[in-house]
């Protein structure tokens, strides 16, 4: 895996999840909130854990001394929610347009959400991370028209490729 390969898959991500804001931006709190099964409860839900998961990957990729799991206290509305993630995004494209490739194969030393220490290459650190992001935005296609919201498109990344 290359960084030019990542790099490409952080811009998918921020093209992908411009796509799922306008979606967003156009449901109610109602929609927003409304009990679905899925991984999560609702949308909401779920975007909260993909600006978690993204959030703490970005801190732990930058060495913060204490990342943050968002999802465990924060109670933003909607918009902020999605801010939230906007910054999470351009965060992470950021970091992988400047990461130096010779870093790949470089282990990320961490610690879990439950304290326990762990270590991964970069180059598995950035799969997972943009992975993570693509199945949830899947989740919330599906979740998306369950609420009645029809209006969704193709995240593809072929569409990506393609624009």
């Amino acid at each position: 895996m290359t960084k030019n390969y990542f790099t490409d898959v952080a811009a998918y991500n921020v093209w992908a999840n411009n796509i799922v804001w306008g979606w967003l931006d156009q449901i109610s709190s109602e929609q927003w909130n409304q009990n679905i099964i899925s991984s999560f409860n609702s949308i909401g839900e779920t975007v909260l854990h993909v600006v978690s998961a993204e959030t703490i990957w970005l801190d732990r990729l930058n060495k913060e001394e204490a990342p943050i799991w968002v999802q465990s206290t924060f109670k933003g509305s909607k918009d902020e929610t999605i801010e939230l993630w906007k910054r999470s995004t351009a965060g992470l494209k950021k970091f992988m347009d400047d990461f130096n490739e010779a870093g790949m194969m470089d282990l990320l030393v961490f610690k879990r959400i439950n304290g326990e220490r762990y270590e991964m290459p970069h180059y598995q650190v950035f799969a997972h991370v943009f992975n993570h992001s693509t199945y949830h935005r899947g989740q919330l296609v599906t979740m998306l028209r369950q609420t009645g919201f029809t209006n969704v498109g193709s995240t593809d990344m072929l569409g990506f490729y393609r624009k």
